[in-house]
């Protein structure tokens, strides 16, 4: 098993492991090719794969603003959950964000992503009910669909 930086030629492989699990919500032009693109251009080494036998099995993807890293798109194969690979995939991006001065990294989880949201407690994430979340959609065209 390899844990690393991400790339866009690891698109592809990216690509086919979020489609590959359930429940799992994409956008449609954020996380086109040409969306990630532009995500590992501005955020170059903090992004993560890990890869085992050619075959992409875990991702983050991981960007910061100069104040909060922020990891977007956890994700484990099914197939590969509970061997630490999430553990190793976090403390590998969060290296990378120390190593930019960045000191604080946030994420969200949607509250139905079970395995998510018990994974990060566990490894010892703290839960915030003390504020509230909103966005705002600049671009109507980027909707956001779920695996089933």
């Amino acid at each position: 098993m390899e844990i690393r930086v991400m790339t866009i030629e690891d698109y592809p492989r990216v690509y086919a492991l979020w489609m590959s699990i359930h429940g799992f919500g994409m956008r449609s032009m954020d996380d086109s090719r040409e969306g990630i693109e532009k995500f590992l251009k501005r955020n170059p080494a903090t992004s993560v794969v890990a890869e085992e036998d050619g075959r992409i099995v875990g991702a983050i993807l991981c960007g910061h603003d100069g104040r909060r890293g922020c990891f977007y798109h956890v994700c484990v194969a099914e197939d590969r959950r509970k061997k630490g690979i999430g553990k190793q995939m976090a403390a590998f991006a969060m290296q990378a964000l120390r190593a930019e001065g960045i000191n604080k990294v946030a994420l969200i989880a949607f509250r139905s992503n079970e395995v998510g949201n018990k994974f990060w407690r566990s490894v010892g994430w703290t839960f915030r009910d003390d504020l509230n979340y909103y966005d705002f959609t600049l671009n109507e065209a980027n909707i956001t669909e779920f695996n089933q």
